[in-house]
């Protein structure tokens, strides 16, 4: 008889935005004549830019003619959109990265969870406590993580940094030595970030101790304060001690389209082997490459008329953040992010737990958030909605828990 992947039996329940998908989906069917307002999952709803339409439209043609067609994407990506990324999103801003170590891919999140891959097993892992739960459960599939304490929401084998009030939602350097180090900037689900000062601390950190920090900067696009680096490559020594994941999908409004990519420096090693090759090859083994026509388009966010058009679209999403902020302060909630990132985390009212909260919030002003221990212990008592809605169910959401009494 064939036998399974025990490490997947030990994931507990199903992935978080699963979850609350059936909730919704189940409240919905029983409520059919009630409007629900969806601010849970990071789901954008701009259409994509004009710029990057009219890119698309030649893509496509050009794969109707035999003299411009392409099938198969180079594995690790097309040059041309590899060198525009390393021009424009890091040789601009003072970070020594060159096209060849830059990765295409369908998407952070893809990468996210694949990095682990290329790593010994044993390696041990920290992360951020509330955190995107796809860093743990990649490593939970891959038999890294021990076993997992129901009660109190961890895996044994995981270091956690929580994140909370008392130390302004920033993790502190773990007492106990990491191999691999997760950190999410700006982050999600709290919104909050590093200054220079904070992220060098994690880059000297690393150096010192031999880990990696996989960090993930899918939201980069969205911060605001000078201070706040926009890659981890900005930090002297990056290099020798860090991969950093970008994505297109909030920049751009990819999450349909799938585009992203992972930075591995050269620089990059381990006593035997450079991480950059380990990952081409895992790269090329796994990966047939992103379609041509989504990185034609890409090549458009890089264009003059693209990022007008793409500053114009995240500036709507900010503006829903402060809508929401400033919404939720009125109602009396206290409120946190949505300065550097699209999400505003709030405390849940008096006791509540965060599910609770989600029924009570679903129920009585038919609006969906996202409970925060889904993303941790640490976030048990919070809640995250997000400021990727329209303007119109943005602007309605705050008005119906204004209008509701706790």
């Amino acid at each position: 008889m064939f036998q399974v992947n025990e490490n997947y039996l030990k994931l507990p329940g199903s992935y978080l935005f699963s979850t609350i998908a059936k909730k919704v989906k189940s409240y919905t069917e029983a409520n059919p004549h009630r409007k629900v307002i969806r601010l849970g999952i990071g789901d954008v709803t701009q259409p994509l830019a004009p710029a990057i339409i009219k890119a698309m439209h030649e893509a496509v043609d050009e794969m109707g003619d035999v003299r411009t067609f392409h099938g198969y994407a180079p594995d690790l990506g097309y040059g041309f959109l590899r060198e525009e990324i390393a021009k424009k999103d890091y040789q601009e801003r003072g970070c020594a990265i060159e096209a060849d170590e830059i990765f295409i891919s369908d998407g952070a999140k893809s990468d996210c969870g694949n990095i682990q891959e290329i790593f010994a097993a044993d390696s041990r892992i920290a992360v951020c406590d509330p955190v995107y739960p796809v860093y743990v459960d990649s490593n939970v599939m891959a038999g890294r993580t021990g076993e997992y304490d129901e009660a109190k929401g961890i895996w044994s084998n995981v270091i956690y940094m929580p994140c909370t009030a008392e130390n302004h939602f920033v993790p502190e350097l773990p007492e106990e030595r990491p191999d691999l180090i997760y950190l999410c900037v700006p982050n999600n689900p709290t919104g909050t970030t590093l200054n220079r000062e904070q992220l060098k601390l994690w880059v000297d950190y690393a150096n010192e101790t031999g880990a990696v920090i996989l960090y993930d900067a899918a939201y980069e696009a969205y911060i605001r304060e000078e201070d706040v680096p926009h890659s981890i490559f900005e930090i002297p020594g990056a290099r020798t001690c860090a991969i950093e994941f970008r994505s297109f999908s909030k920049n751009a409004g990819f999450t349909g389209v799938r585009l992203g990519f992972t930075v591995i420096p050269k620089d990059l090693k381990s006593s035997n082997a450079a991480v950059h090759s380990l990952w081409a090859r895992r790269h090329g083994t796994k990966f047939n490459g992103a379609p041509y026509i989504v990185q034609k388009a890409a090549m458009a966010v890089y264009s003059d008329e693209g990022k007008a058009q793409l500053k114009e679209q995240v500036a709507y999403y900010m503006s829903n953040a402060e809508l929401i902020y400033e919404g939720l302060k009125e109602a009396g909630y206290q409120v946190y992010g949505g300065v550097n990132a699209p999400y505003i985390w709030l405390k849940t009212p008096g006791d509540m737990t965060s599910w609770e909260f989600f029924d009570w919030l679903l129920e009585s002003a038919n609006v969906v958030g996202t409970p925060g221990s889904g993303f941790g212990p640490s976030g048990e008592g919070y809640f995250r909605l997000t400021a990727f809605g329209t303007r119109e169910n943005t602007m309605e959401a705050m008005e119906r828990i204004r209008n509701l009494k706790a």
